[in-house]
């Protein structure tokens, strides 16, 4: 009865790894426009500290993964954010799951234009429209604990922009901006369908996709 119980245990435990980890959604909407040029202090992202990670999963497996930052600043007036954009580099895609057996092709299939399509599409980008204290849910609904602002810009995936809202912990000093940020995004809304439909088993691949952000710019 007891090994009955355990490898229940297992299979629950293992299941549940399979889902996207629970965070704040990001839905995306039609892309906003960056109407002024970003005023005040200038912020220089710090690329060895910044870092831009994602899992994706599919009911058999989960994968971890990452993109370099090529290039990001942000502006601040008055301790407010009036602005900031980052590159991310998509042919740095790295694989970081513990089994290592299938990285390669898995790389290859991510780059290819079933996914991002690496070859037109080099570049992803995060361009902020705007920044509030606060965030736009209530506390009991909220995920992220601890944020304390609300961030929204452009995400660019593949060639398509959609702007996104999500929570974030942010600390603005007059020489070093720290934020934190962890939330979920349909990829469906960037065009990224591949193995979205729930038909194909084993093999279907959930559109939801988790995405966690740190963020280190120090002043110039």
């Amino acid at each position: 009865m007891k090994k009955v119980f355990l490898a229940i245990s297992a299979m629950t435990i293992f299941a549940a790894c399979q889902e996207a980890p629970k965070a704040d959604q990001a839905d995306a909407t039609e892309a906003k426009e960056v109407s002024t040029t970003p005023t005040g202090t200038t912020f220089q992202a710090d690329l060895t500290q910044t870092t831009l990670q994602w899992i994706g999963t599919k009911p058999v497996a989960q994968h971890l993964g990452s993109f370099a930052v090529k290039s990001g600043s942000i502006n601040v007036e008055n301790n407010n954010i009036t602005g900031g954009k980052f590159l991310f580099d998509i042919n740095t895609l790295a694989i970081h799951d513990k089994d290592t057996s299938g990285t390669s092709r898995l790389k290859g299939h991510l780059l290819s234009p079933d996914f991002f399509d690496a070859a037109n599409h080099p570049e992803a980008s995060f361009e902020i429209t705007g920044t509030q204290e606060g965030v736009n849910v209530k506390p009991e609904d909220l995920i992220m604990k601890d944020a304390t602002h609300t961030i929204t810009g452009n995400l660019t995936l593949k060639g398509v922009s959609k702007s996104i809202s999500f929570p974030a912990k942010l600390s603005v000093t007059d020489a070093k901006i720290v934020a934190d940020a962890n939330f979920n995004i349909d990829r469906t809304q960037w065009g990224l369908v591949y193995g979205n439909d729930q038909s194909l088993g084993d093999k279907f691949i959930r559109p939801t996709v988790n995405i966690a952000i740190k963020l280190v710019a120090d002043k110039l």
